[in-house]
């Protein structure tokens, strides 16, 4: 007996809402002409559906992005490090609330019950009419710094694939994994698990037009900010695989009707409605993103850290902040990044480092664009010190007007961005660094400007 079994796949939209009509009415007709066709087909996203960086998700801790995937039936999801790390734990436990799909996430665990969050399955087993069984597993990247603080433990999806698949081989056809661990990642799976028949994959933000196959497993993947749409197709005989094909659809050249472009800028005038709707605080003057602003952004940093020290790049602040009343919006527009303070612990020696590894990219850095790693800018920009002077001549290096001692520890603040970045290694190497909580930046800004201005 022959069966065909369609899997129809979005991944990592990023709120990108401007795509999202377009896919929505290509979801649905596919679905349509798929069962009119008698094919069995299930609809799934790969996570990083929702980003803060746009103002409907972020005013609505992203329950309005679980709202748009209910415009679609989607049968399964998985969660990326959006959803994941940029939600507080309390949000992200209410962020499934209404979903009418299933989130499937075999990789993380509740600190405070040691099991895994009720709002997800660790996999699912979907039977067709003709009677194959289809398992599959979502995995999200394990990504301790954040995950860990937020109260949740993030476990390594070997480990968990190793628990889990002889436990599904039992009574599955064929092994499928909702993947946002990203490629590099993703390979070594198929590797070590040849039990795996397909991979659809994200979080790197891989485009695999036409699939391709490792390791005699399929990986399908579509990109990034809803420019494609996946569909993997497979042919079985007696409930086996005998032919597996994927393709990329691109968004751009389906068909575009104008209620699209009403619908897109109602999704960004409703969200930022309800942000200019909720007055943080109010200014007596200006303040210019590169100078005061900056200023006020790295004060902000040390006080809520309580630290001497912190350090920010000009190109984290998008625009101004004018005088008169401050709004959520005006803090979105001018720091989109959903980005969290960490508090960093080096060595004297090591603080000399760092500022030399700043020193030595500052020109280079001044106009490099940088993408994603929680950045929603265009460029690095210039690192700015408040507590941290650096002599160029003499290539002396003082802390808060004091030499620093090799031996001593000290304790600065910044952003989580910067220690994502590969041009400053002492972050990572020699730096203890704990995320401060699950505020972003804009946040903690307005909270100072509310309190001290």
């Amino acid at each position: 007996m022959k069966e065909t079994i369609h899997f129809l796949h979005t991944n990592d939209l990023h709120s990108h809402f401007e795509n999202w009509p377009k896919i929505r009415r290509h979801l649905s007709e596919r679905q349509a002409a798929l069962s009119k066709e008698g094919i069995s087909y299930l609809t799934v996203d790969l996570g990083d559906f929702m980003d803060r960086f746009h103002p409907l998700t972020d005013v609505t801790d992203g329950k309005a992005s679980v709202e748009i995937m209910n415009q679609v039936v989607y049968d399964y999801a998985t969660i990326g490090n959006n959803e994941g790390i940029t939600n507080s734990k309390h949000e992200l436990n209410q962020l499934y609330e209404d979903a009418n799909f299933t989130v499937l996430l075999a990789n993380l665990i509740d600190k405070d019950t040691m099991s895994r969050p009720d709002w997800a399955k660790k996999y699912a087993i979907s039977q067709t009419p003709a009677g194959t069984k289809i398992g599959l597993i979502g995995l999200t990247a394990p990504i301790e710094l954040t995950y860990e603080p937020f109260g949740w433990h993030a476990l390594d999806p070997i480990e968990c694939l190793k628990e889990l698949l002889p436990e599904m081989q039992q009574t599955c056809d064929m092994i499928v994994i909702l993947s946002h661990l990203g490629l590099p990642d993703d390979k070594v799976l198929a590797e070590t698990f040849p039990e795996i028949d397909v991979i659809i994959e994200s979080h790197t933000h891989h485009l695999f037009e036409n699939g391709f196959v490792w390791n005699e497993c399929l990986f399908a993947a579509a990109g990034r900010f809803g420019e494609y749409s996946g569909e993997v197709a497979l042919e079985l005989e007696n409930h086996r695989i005998i032919s597996k094909k994927a393709i990329a659809i691109k968004t751009s050249e389906l068909e575009e009707k104008t209620r699209d472009l009403v619908e897109i800028a109602n999704y960004k005038l409703e969200g930022e409605t309800l942000l200019n709707n909720q007055v943080v605080g109010s200014l007596p003057k200006t303040l210019e993103k590169e100078t005061t602003l900056m200023e006020m952004t790295l004060e902000a940093i040390k006080d809520y850290a309580k630290v001497d020290v912190s350090l920010l790049n000009t190109g984290i602040i998008l625009t101004d902040l004018l005088a008169g009343n401050v709004t959520k919006k005006d803090l979105h527009d001018c720091l989109p990044h959903p980005m969290n303070l960490i508090k960093v612990r080096l060595i004297g020696r090591d603080v000399k480092r760092l500022v030399y590894e700043i020193e030595k990219n500052r020109a280079f850095l001044f106009r490099f664009p940088i993408v994603g790693m929680k950045f929603r800018g265009k460029f690095f920009g210039k690192m700015c010190y408040d507590g941290l002077a650096y002599e160029k001549e003499t290539k002396n290096v003082t802390w808060c007007g004091k030499e620093i001692d090799d031996e001593a520890v000290y304790e600065l603040a910044t952003v989580d961005h910067l220690s994502f970045l590969p041009f400053f290694p002492t972050f990572e190497i020699a730096g203890e660094i704990n995320i401060l909580s699950s505020d972003f930046l804009r946040t903690i800004l307005g909270s100072y400007i509310e309190k001290n201005v």
